[in-house]
């Protein structure tokens, strides 16, 4: 595959962000933490590319707690990205979305459209429209979020966040 004109400098500045600085939610009114599957691998996936988990956390379907988390996290200073998991669906408890998307000052609609692609092509075929997974930016931050489902977030972490999370980084606060 070639590489486009110009990614490649993107991609070489983008190792000054090799060590993103993360924190972790999910966001479930049936998991516990020790049925967490989905955020249990997010800590895991991040620690073994080499990036921090410094905060995570387990929040029921709650719109006003989960906004309030997301909050404080952006208001860190020693944080580069933060990942939800959970309640992007289409039910009438799944407000993660609601909750995060006014507080995101630019949002990545690419993430959420290759994101579902790629659901399509590897997992859930045309059930793959009913995700609202999303992205975007907030407060210099990543803020990424995703189904609940743990192949969901490994596809999302193998195949977009970790590959391009550094790039992203590095993107938003030049």
């Amino acid at each position: 595959m070639t590489v486009p004109e110009g990614t490649q400098a993107h991609r070489t500045d983008a190792r000054k962000f090799t060590v993103l600085r993360c924190a972790v939610l999910t966001v479930s009114d049936s998991r516990t933490t020790g049925t967490d599957e989905s955020g249990r691998y997010l800590r895991v996936a991040l620690a073994a590319a080499g990036h921090t988990v410094l905060d995570h956390g387990l929040l029921p379907n709650d719109e006003d707690r989960v906004r309030a988390q997301v909050r404080d996290w952006l208001d860190r200073d020693d944080l580069d990205l933060i990942v939800l998991t959970g309640g992007t669906g289409l039910g009438s408890r799944d407000r993660t979305i609601e909750a995060v998307r006014p507080l995101l000052e630019k949002e990545m609609p690419g993430f959420g459209e290759l994101f579902r692609l790629l659901s399509f092509q590897e997992q859930v075929a045309t059930a793959s429209i009913l995700s609202r997974a999303t992205a975007g930016s907030a407060k210099g931050k990543l803020l990424v979020s995703l189904p609940g489902s743990r192949a969901a977030v490994q596809l999302a972490m193998e195949r977009i966040i970790l590959p391009e999370g550094a790039h992203a980084v590095r993107e938003l606060r030049r």
